[in-house]
């Protein structure tokens, strides 16, 4: 349920560079670089080379 909330701090559609995630992720816990992977894990954002993007969770419309 957390992972999902925070997965809903990204915009879908727009991709971000890893220092981007990092600063929303430290707001939540000290180590982001667990979360950003468990973020991952979940399909809850998606990754290739430097550059994430959320790809699951809740849409608001």
């Amino acid at each position: 349920m957390v992972l999902r909330h925070i997965a809903t701090l990204f915009e879908p559609g727009v991709r971000y560079p890893a220092k981007d995630v990092n600063v929303v992720l430290r707001a939540f816990h000290h180590d982001f670089a667990a979360l950003r992977r468990y973020l991952v894990d979940e399909c809850l954002l998606s990754r290739a080379g430097d550059l994430y993007w959320r790809s699951g969770g809740p849409v608001e419309v």
